[in-house]
């Protein structure tokens, strides 16, 4: 029989809880996240930090349901949340002040996900 769905334990529940809080809070961002990870891994978004710098200012929250790569540079300081984050990018965030935290604490400090920058490109 044929696997169907992501068999990642954690990205299971993540998308499971993506789905009540959105269907609990009545907010389409988050049922749009949990239908992104749910795809195969060569479909989800891969975002550069070229991409976040460009889309976001000062202060926002950013969710990227998918990757974060490393090609660019961020100028300013901003909240990340995404399912994978690559080590170069990781190292460029941090130099650059950035806070990067799950999409589960995001969904948990902002239920109704108001001010989020949702990036897929």
């Amino acid at each position: 029989m044929v696997k169907k769905g992501p068999e990642n334990v954690q990205l299971v529940s993540l998308i499971k809880f993506l789905e009540q809080s959105g269907a609990r809070n009545k907010v389409a961002i988050w049922k749009k996240t949990a239908f992104l990870l749910s795809k195969p891994t060569r479909q989800r978004p891969e975002v550069n930090l070229r991409s976040i710098d460009c889309n976001s200012s000062e202060g926002d929250f950013v969710i990227v349901p998918g990757k974060v790569l490393s090609e660019g540079r961020l100028t300013h300081k901003v909240t990340l949340a995404a399912f994978r984050v690559s080590k170069p990018a990781s190292e460029k965030l941090s130099k650059a002040g950035c806070k990067t935290i799950s999409i589960k604490q995001l969904v948990e400090s902002n239920p109704k996900g108001s001010k989020i920058v949702f990036l897929v490109k």
